[in-house]
């Protein structure tokens, strides 16, 4: 049911300024006060309080570059907390991107967002959602108008988005510094909803961290992380991209990133060159050194994304599902699921070229082994039917994220974790797309159909009804309730279908396409 309370008397949220509207509600953290602003009426249901860009660690900048996170200094006065703050997405995106993403120059990008019913009321006590973007490890926005907590806030949920350190500068390999600066931020940040959520009327003892693509890697890796146990008590993993990157794999990165920019592999050499250009020679360091055109793909596929979390013997003492097969994490509730043609569509200008492919072969040049081509191929008959390049796109959907789907469940499983773990696929098929494409579930887990730019990835009438299953699911879990359906904890192979034209709402095997690429499968390099 939508929630509805009235704010705090404590906050000083009542005062109207001279021309009689409400003035934004102020709330007073460890490090100063801060200003917000009301949608809605204070006190009518629906109406919530929303603020931005309040910083949870010092500017990365200068001698803090390429440190780990430091608490922010206190401010005098109020601060305005009205506009989103400085994100570490630098410039616009080449290309349209799938969510709207935006960039906000400044130095102080370590900054998060909070939306919520109740500001300054410290007995609310109200359940906390805390939310990790996505773009690769390398892009992404937590300015995002897709990741507004407005809807979560109706069902008294406090709602935080956050941002970090992206690309070389967050997780590359550098001598002399803190290895995984990113996950550094994602600690600092739920480090800081621990110390200041309860004034925003968050419980700091129920929180749930989720996140999308690279997002929902950061909340896997999160999950089996050691250090971060105590910070949050349940997770939700949407299209989870791990990263794991090798400590060889990432110091071979570092030094091809300096000799394209002609520099020295040390801490003062990256020091010296701006960050923007060190952004821009990254993709150039992580592509392969061959003329074949598949070989970036193999490396994808092969290794992952080209930054992200790396194994550093210290922070991440191991591969995130071997941590999580040990029972790091198996204490916390777990959701985790995927679309079913995450880059299906990738593949959409070479279906008529593909047609004269044989689908083995294709499948081989993509480094598939002979025994395992035939059974992926028998088990994806259907979606063979709809052509090798169907074919081949779901194989790519497959190994980048939903075999990680598998292999964590199955992690867990192995664990005997003492918390649930759920899984779902997300099947509704976009009109626009012509796929249940990457991205394509977020507006819908949001419940923020109306947002800028769902439409040209969900269509004109987006299904309301897909969106209260979604959402309601993810408010749920969130309370600390069941999220509806059975655990794969309990049976294995049990998936929620949300958005399937037919069938069962729960197939009792329904990632069985996906088990050829995962029964033993081989380590990454």
């Amino acid at each position: 049911m939508p929630f509805a309370g009235p704010p705090s008397e404590d906050v000083d949220s009542a005062a109207v300024s001279e021309g009689g509207a409400v003035a934004g509600p102020v709330v007073r953290i460890a490090p100063g006060a801060v200003r917000g602003m009301w949608r809605g009426k204070p006190g009518e249901p629906g109406a919530s309080a929303a603020f931005f860009g309040i910083p949870f660690a010092k500017p990365p900048v200068g001698d803090l570059r390429f440190e780990a996170p430091e608490p922010p200094d206190p401010w005098d006065g109020v601060r305005d907390a009205v506009t989103y703050g400085p994100t570490p997405l630098r410039g616009p995106q080449p290309e349209v991107t799938l969510i709207p993403e935006p960039s906000v120059p400044g130095e102080s990008t370590l900054n998060v967002n909070v939306f919520t019913p109740r500001p300054g009321d410290a007995d609310a006590k109200l359940p906390v959602l805390v939310w990790i973007h996505g773009g690769g490890y390398i892009a992404g926005s937590p300015a995002s108008p897709w990741y507004d907590g407005r809807a979560f806030n109706r069902d008294g949920i406090v709602t935080v988005s956050v941002s970090y350190r992206l690309g070389f500068d967050g997780f590359g390999h550098i001598d002399g510094a803190p290895a995984n600066r990113g996950v550094r931020d994602w600690i600092a940040a739920l480090e800081w909803v621990r110390d200041n959520i309860a004034a925003f009327g968050g419980d700091p003892g129920r929180v749930t961290i989720a996140g999308q693509s690279a997002g929902g890697g950061a909340v896997l890796t999160l999950l089996g992380l050691p250090a971060a146990q105590h910070l949050f008590h349940a997770a939700w993993s949407m299209s989870g991209a791990l990263g794991d990157v090798s400590r060889k794999r990432a110091e071979e990165r570092a030094d091809k990133l300096a000799r394209l920019a002609n520099m020295a592999p040390t801490r003062s050499g990256f020091a010296s060159v701006d960050e923007e250009k060190l952004l821009a020679l990254q993709s150039d360091a992580a592509s392969p050194e061959s003329r074949n055109r598949l070989a970036a793909a193999n490396l994808l596929l092969d290794e992952g994304p080209s930054w992200g979390p790396m194994v550093d013997g210290e922070l991440l003492k191991q591969p995130t599902p071997d941590s999580i097969r040990d029972g790091v994490g198996a204490d916390k509730p777990l959701v985790l699921g995927a679309t079913d043609d995450e880059f299906t569509m990738l593949l959409d200008r070479a279906r008529t070229s593909m047609r004269f492919v044989p689908a083995s072969l294709a499948l081989s040049r993509l480094g598939l082994d002979r025994a395992r081509r035939r059974a992926y191929i028998a088990a994806n008959a259907e979606q063979h039917r709809k052509g090798n390049a169907a074919l081949v796109g779901r194989y790519v959907s497959d190994r980048a994220f939903r075999s990680t789907v598998v292999r964590v469940a199955a992690a867990r499983t192995a664990a005997k974790s003492d918390a649930p773990t759920w899984v779902y696929r997300f099947t509704w098929t976009s009109p626009t797309i012509g796929w249940a494409c990457h991205c394509l579930d977020v507006p819908f887990w949001f419940d923020c159909l109306d947002a800028e730019r769902v439409d040209a990835l969900a269509g004109a009438e987006p299904p309301q009804a897909l969106a209260d299953a979604v959402h309601g699911a993810a408010v749920r879990l969130i309370r600390g309730e069941d999220p509806g359906w059975t655990p794969w904890s309990a049976r294995p192979g049990a998936t929620r279908m949300f958005g399937a034209a037919s069938g069962p709402e729960v197939d009792p095997d329904g990632y069985a396409s996906v088990r050829p690429l995962v029964a033993e499968e081989p380590p990454r390099r």
